[in-house]
């Protein structure tokens, strides 16, 4: 059973309790879908639980490209990702670019950051005018994305194709705090799961390793709503 785990954003509270929850259930592999770090109290934390995972498939997100390349960020970002390359170390945001923009889970899935077009433009859970376009080329039957940290699974009627969200670990939009991941079970089904950690905490913590640092709004808007919220 594969542990589909997207947009952990530096929150270690909630990826402990996503991985608790996955081993509970009988997760004994997992996919890092990207967006590690970036923006959250605990990025060095964050890496180093899921490098201990065994066996992991890894793919980047733009939050691992905008560290390594910061004049690829929207000026807002910038500072933010300079926080996170100082926390992790010139060499592990190398690794992190390095890592492939895509991965196959088995014959007919495959995963992605954002989508085959771009890590920073992905499916909503209503199609959009753009669905098309984002599907152009795809030959599996199921694609697995994050990016938008909104939890949904629903066929495309283009091509059929189902299109999977787990949601985000870390930093989740839909109003709801818990974690959000999924489960690929072995017989293909997909689970998507939600789980309680202490929320309150993050931005606190936010607040005590960073300060009054001027990128911070955004980060703890979202973290303390649960919502995109102000850029």
């Amino acid at each position: 059973m594969l542990a589909l785990l997207y947009d952990v954003h530096g929150n270690v509270l909630a990826l402990d309790a996503a991985l608790a929850d996955a081993q509970a259930q009988g997760a004994d592999a997992y996919l890092v879908g990207g967006d590690v770090a970036l923006f959250g109290p605990w990025p060095e934390a964050a890496v180093e639980r899921l490098r201990d995972l065994t066996p992991a498939t890894w793919i980047r997100g733009n939050g691992e490209r905008w560290t390594a390349d910061p004049g690829a960020a929207p000026g807002p970002v910038r500072p933010a990702t300079a926080a996170a390359r100082e926390a992790l170390g010139d060499a592990l945001v190398a690794e992190l670019d390095a890592l492939p923009r895509s991965a196959a889970i088995g014959d007919d899935t495959r995963a992605w950051h954002g989508s085959p077009v771009s890590d920073v433009r992905s499916f909503a859970p209503e199609p959009g005018d753009d669905e098309a376009e984002l599907l152009a080329g795809v030959g599996e039957r199921r694609l697995i994305f994050g990016h938008t940290h909104l939890p949904f699974a629903r066929t495309s009627q283009i091509g059929e194709i189902e299109l999977v969200n787990p949601g985000s670990v870390g930093m989740p939009f839909d109003g709801d705090h818990r974690a959000a991941y999924a489960l690929l079970h072995d017989d293909g089904r997909i689970e998507n799961r939600r789980v309680d950690y202490d929320h309150t905490a993050v931005p606190a913590a936010l607040r005590e390793r960073y300060g009054d640092a001027g990128w911070l709004e955004t980060p703890l808007y979202r973290f303390t709503h649960a919502r995109f919220g102000p850029q």
